[in-house]
């Protein structure tokens, strides 16, 4: 029964976004992985609007302290077995926003992040190449370690969706 869970875990992971206090700069490229040109469908990838039916939370930005709650109801409404994707440099250290008042820190401080995606924003084959590192972890049956973060490879080029005319 695990094996069937895990294959169907793998096979069609459901995301919910969450975006705790960033710019909207990583909000475009999550959505911008979602066109027709970069095609996160493929890999069975569905974004979510509730937390009951999400497997992964896509969290981008700082967390701020108004956010912070919204952040954890959002966490413990999730079923288990939960995973983390903490994306851009605000999301891994507070980016720009590091040392303000109202800001906590990065994603790291309140959640369990499960993969961390480098950049302001990050590429959306970036985004794409952090939930693929995520579902091959799964695959092998074992959670990511808590400190991945995600780089390209060098020369990597995300392949484009095929356009039927």
């Amino acid at each position: 029964m695990d094996k069937i869970r895990t294959w169907a875990r793998v096979n069609s992971p459901w995301a919910i976004h969450f975006n705790s206090g960033s710019c909207n700069g990583c909000d475009i490229e999550i959505l911008a992985t979602l066109t027709p040109r970069y095609d996160v469908e493929r890999f069975g990838i569905k974004l979510q609007g509730s937390p009951r039916h999400a497997d992964v939370l896509i969290c981008t930005g700082p967390v701020s302290l108004q956010a912070k709650d919204r952040l954890l109801r959002i966490y413990w409404q999730m079923p288990e077995p939960k995973f983390v994707i903490a994306v851009g440099s605000c999301g891994l250290s507070g980016g720009v926003f590091h040392g303000c008042y109202n800001i906590v820190h990065g994603i790291d401080e309140v959640l369990p992040v499960d993969v961390f995606v480098p950049g302001c924003p990050p590429r959306p084959e970036g985004i794409i190449y952090g939930v693929a590192v995520l579902l091959e972890a799964l695959k092998s049956g074992k959670r990511p370690e808590r400190t991945m973060t995600v780089e390209l490879p060098a020369g990597f080029e995300m392949p484009q969706a095929e356009v039927r005319q």
